[in-house]
């Protein structure tokens, strides 16, 4: 696990690159918030998270079966990430703050869709 990257991965380096090319100015890895969000658009206080699948359980309920070494280890690891994610948006909203979260294949697959997205929340605040 040691080796796994908590910041400037390739999905976030995807959705960062592309809200800079349109002109939106954020802070990174926004160490002022809990949970530090991936991207935060401090005027608009919009705070966005590039999750990966694995380490924050998409379609968890399905694939957790599909864990085959130290099964007990991971589950137990990854409903927790679950768990804090779900504390960290809650926090944040309390806070005032709009929480985006986006899967990796869903940046990877429809990065305009994504972009929109933001967008979108942005007009409405």
């Amino acid at each position: 696990m040691q080796a796994v990257k908590n910041k400037d991965s390739k999905i976030e380096l995807l959705l960062r690159n592309a809200l800079w090319k349109k002109g939106f100015r954020y802070r990174k890895n926004y160490t002022k918030l809990e949970g530090k969000p991936d991207i935060v658009l401090t005027k608009y206080k919009i705070a966005i998270f590039c999750d990966s699948e694995f380490w924050h359980g998409y379609d968890w309920e399905v694939r957790k079966n599909d864990i085959k070494s130290n099964k007990e280890f991971w589950i137990k690891k990854i409903e927790s990430n679950i768990k804090r994610d779900q504390n960290v948006n809650d926090t944040l909203k309390q806070q005032g703050w709009k929480v985006m979260r986006f899967w990796g294949r869903e940046i990877q697959k429809d990065l305009l869709g994504c972009i929109n997205k933001i967008e979108k929340e942005m007009s409405i605040l």
